[in-house]
């Protein structure tokens, strides 16, 4: 059974500065496509998923969260890069304890990988010129 077969648990959190995201920058070279999604990653075996959400943003961009509250789950079944994915994402809302870690014009790369992390207008995925994953979560920010 390889990795991409698996039902994966995902942690993702939904930081906001107004109406913009803090979210990674993706591209699948297949599809030609760049995405955004928020920063996160696996729960681990015996790992809440709170829990999880704390370590990633620790070992993403250093930092450490505040305010951190259940805003949902959806289960997203994708393709990237030409490969199936199934993933049960848990999100969460929080903010960055640093309030000057806001006033970034640029947050910087993840730390463990170096994916681009930006500040991403919600006005920009509401109109189309930016598409936000996991499938389901704009609805869940704008309540539609």
């Amino acid at each position: 059974m390889t990795l991409r077969s698996v039902i994966r648990p995902l942690v993702l959190g939904v930081v906001r500065r107004g109406d913009d995201l803090l979210v990674l920058e993706g591209h699948d070279t297949v599809t030609g496509e760049t995405f955004y999604r928020p920063l996160g990653g696996g729960i681990e075996f015996g790992e809440l998923s709170e829990q999880a959400l704390h370590r990633e943003f620790r070992e993403e961009l250093d930092v450490s969260l505040t305010g951190v509250a259940r805003l949902g789950v959806l289960e997203n079944v994708f393709e990237h890069e030409g490969v199936p994915g199934h993933e049960i994402v848990v999100l969460y809302t929080a903010s960055i304890t640093d309030p000057a870690f806001s006033q970034r014009a640029d947050p910087g790369p993840i730390l463990d990988e170096g994916t681009p992390v930006r500040w991403l207008p919600l006005r920009d995925v509401v109109a189309g010129r930016a598409v936000l994953y996991p499938t389901g979560l704009l609805e869940l920010l704008t309540g539609q």
